[in-house]
């Protein structure tokens, strides 16, 4: 097939999966997440940086761990990206292996998550930057996940960190914030889960799996969604002990309050790092349990299944999870924690950080389903300037014009067409108000406004009209 020919094919418009497009009313929802977010973030002192949508792809590799890697959407090298691939790497490679290849034609990737870059950003503007660092940032990431209800490839994250201080009541506050924003949110039917990758670590030691923490920690965090006969499965296929299995599976049974789940752990675990992983929920519990009842979560719990896959978690990890019984979606819509040497790997060692990060897609989905958000999210203009006659173009111009200069978003329908064509549209657009220029309003500087939710219409002068405006739009 000629190349003319090709370029004539008609292509059916089409989005990657795992991708959306968002209509104004989605945007404006979308919008309005990110402006209640950022609010909050503002309150609590954290100031806004923004990082590459690629980052260099050695930056990123080796953060997630090897199944988070693997989702990493790697970008090819431009031009003729096969080029710098040694001929007799390809003659060695007998079965498709993409890994082989991979660093010859791909240098750079889309970032996976908003953590590592500010790591990055963090060691490469350290002098500029003070510290404590509080910053946040709202963005998109891009993940080669497999689509499913509300998991997307590319999603918006927003998320806040405090880097530069090893201070538990930066934990303590992140939770105040987590109160404070789904508050605002009106998503406060949630349920936050609290534990600590120490803990963990203790619990691996204890069964004598110290070197196998990161298969440990991959598989514990499936449990919710594969059960124990899942995690068991998968740590025999790794090669596990079936006594290490069992002794595991004793441990993470135990139940009851916050602290009987602690008290129990002291009389099982002897480790000196699960000790300092007990001592630090201790010290967090105890922070909330004093803290002004309205910045304390209704519902949190420690959970010593939450294990959060990432590798760079050290400390106390955090999940937020629906617990609306009317809300369909039960995963996820928050997660973070603590990283004490995240900037060690980019050649800055021991700055200890803490974060989070709200799913504003997640987010999106739960406040949709539930109803949360308020209306008149799509209203973009509060007038309509309709006129009846082209000699009224002009005038309707600058009466907009001056609408504009006392902050009334409005618009001017652009042509003369028939009033019922102009109304149906300030309907279709949910515009509140209407104000119709003819011939009479052009020679009095009376001008008709009608109210399209009452059905009102009245006569006001130049001055009158603006007032009438004005203390509607507020």
């Amino acid at each position: 097939m000629g190349l003319e020919n090709f370029n004539a094919i008609e292509v059916k418009p089409s989005i990657p999966s795992g991708t959306r497009d968002f209509g104004p009313l989605q945007a404006a929802k979308r919008k309005y997440i990110f402006n209640t977010l950022e609010n909050v973030f503002k309150l609590h002192g954290f100031q806004p940086i923004e990082t590459p949508a690629m980052e260099n792809l050695q930056t990123l590799n080796g953060k997630y761990g090897d199944e988070g890697d693997q989702l990493i959407f790697k970008i090819l090298n431009s031009g003729d990206f096969m080029s710098k691939v040694p001929p007799a790497t390809l003659i060695e490679v007998e079965e498709p292996n993409s890994k082989l290849i991979t660093p010859y034609i791909s240098e750079r990737a889309l970032r996976y998550d908003l953590t590592v870059p500010f790591a990055r950003f963090v060691t490469m503007n350290r002098n500029d930057i003070s510290f404590p660092f509080k910053r946040y940032q709202i963005q998109p990431v891009w993940r080669a996940d497999r689509p499913q209800k509300g998991r997307y490839r590319e999603f918006y994250q927003c998320d806040v960190d405090i880097i530069g201080s090893d201070s538990l009541m930066n934990e303590v506050e992140l939770i105040q914030l987590y109160v404070e924003a789904f508050e605002k949110l009106g998503t406060t039917n949630y349920e936050l889960r609290i534990n600590n990758r120490k803990l963990l670590q203790g619990i691996a030691e204890q069964i004598g799996a110290a070197d196998k923490f990161i298969e440990l920690s991959i598989a514990i965090d499936k449990l919710d969604k594969i059960g124990w006969d899942g995690v068991v499965n998968e740590l025999t296929n790794r090669g596990w002990d079936s006594h290490k299995i069992t002794e595991l599976k004793s441990l993470f049974l135990i139940n009851g309050s916050f602290e009987e789940i602690l008290s129990q752990l002291k009389s099982k675990l002897t480790s000196e790092i699960a000790k300092k992983g007990i001592a630090e929920l201790e010290t967090i519990n105890s922070r909330l349990q004093t803290q002004d009842s309205k910045l304390t979560p209704i519902n949190y719990k420690l959970d010593l299944a939450l294990a959060r896959g990432l590798s760079y978690y050290t400390g106390c990890i955090f999940e937020v999870v629906v617990n609306d019984p009317a809300c369909t979606f039960k995963g996820s819509i928050s997660g973070g924690g603590r990283y004490d040497d995240l900037t060690g790997i980019f050649g800055m060692p021991g700055v200890s950080g803490v974060g989070i990060s709200f799913g504003a897609d997640r987010i999106y989905d739960v406040m949709e389903e539930l109803n949360l958000f308020p209306e008149g999210l799509d209203m973009s203009s509060k007038v309509l300037v309709c006129c009846i006659d082209e000699e009224s173009l002009q005038t309707g111009l600058s009466l907009c014009s001056e609408l504009r200069r006392k902050d009334i978003p409005c618009e001017l329908y652009p042509s003369a067409s028939k009033i019922k064509k102009q109304l149906d549209y300030a309907n279709a657009k949910h515009i509140p108000f209407v104000v119709i220029i003819g011939d009479d309003e052009r020679k009095s500087g009376i001008f008709s406004i009608k109210n399209m939710e009452t059905g009102e219409q009245q006569k006001l002068k130049i001055e009158e009209l603006f007032s009438c405006l004005t203390l509607n739009s507020k």
